[in-house]
């Protein structure tokens, strides 16, 4: 008899164990001298990446062999295309940060059915946060029900590149620029808690980088959207994604989606862009 399927919550319990036995790893090389070499897309990758992805991706598989795999230290395997729910992992998001001893580095895990995120983990071991969703079942750090809390009477503190910091400030947008954690989720997660106001990412963030995080977010009642298509779609052919914002106050969407699009332009924009340059 074929075995009946995980719930969302189920899926959730092992994501959550998995993600902090992958800290433990992790962390046993932080701060450390370690291997580490550069991928052809020049970002680093070092040991425990690998590591952590292998010891991911044994357990994880294991638990569920039926399961799909979409990681960013694994040769893609188009079988996940046709598989029902999918594993999508980031051993280490934040690597940059994670060889220079910064603490904000995550393991991101998720698990995505028919191109949407189900069940979500963001794991910060060297910060002792955890933060989880599943659909339908709210947000959580650390166990607790997320709960945003409001920076009032300050300006809006929102990170973001420098083309587009110029351009949310030449339309006239009064906020302060954030700090930019160097993993993009975690980065993200934050407008959930209250300590930033808005997100933003540059276009070519993939799969791995947000799936989780996109989950948190919506399940803590924050907008993330792809700012040319809207909410992002999962396991897809092409992981790639366009310029995403993430943002707690609806007000500030216009100007930052706006400045989002003439840095990075859009898909359909490409070809007229490329042409007149």
């Amino acid at each position: 008899m074929p075995t009946p399927p995980s719930t969302y919550q189920d899926d959730l319990d092992l994501l959550r164990s998995a993600a902090v036995s992958a800290g433990i790893i992790a962390m046993g090389f932080f701060r450390r001298d370690i291997k580490t070499w550069t991928k052809e897309n020049a970002t680093p990758v070092s040991e425990a990446d690998i590591l952590v992805d292998r010891y991911l991706a044994a357990s994880l598989l294991a638990a569920r062999p039926d399961y799909g795999w979409l990681s960013e230290e694994t040769a893609d395997n188009p079988s996940r295309l046709g598989a029902e729910r999918v594993f999508v992992v980031d051993p280490i998001d934040g690597t940059r940060g994670f060889l220079r001893g910064e603490d904000s580095w995550t393991v991101c895990l998720a698990v995505v059915e028919q191109g949407v995120p189900v069940a979500g983990v963001i794991y910060a071991p060297a910060r002792d946060e955890l933060y989880d969703a599943i659909k339908g079942g709210g947000a959580r750090l650390n166990q607790q029900p997320m709960v945003r809390r409001r920076r009032a009477g300050a300006p809006p503190l929102i990170p973001a590149p420098g083309a587009v910091h110029q351009e949310m400030q030449a339309a006239g947008l009064h906020y302060t620029r954030g700090p930019s954690y160097p993993s993009l989720a975690y980065r993200l997660v934050q407008v959930a808690t209250g300590k930033l106001d808005g997100a933003v990412s540059r276009r070519g963030s993939q799969d791995w980088d947000i799936a989780a995080a996109a989950l948190i977010l919506a399940e803590a009642g924050i907008e993330f959207a792809d700012v040319c298509t809207g909410f992002p779609i999962f396991n897809k052919r092409d992981v790639r994604h366009g310029a995403l914002a993430a943002l707690s106050d609806m007000s500030l969407k216009p100007a930052v989606h706006a400045a989002l699009i003439k840095v990075y332009g859009c898909p359909a924009q490409d070809q007229s862009s490329a042409s007149s340059s």
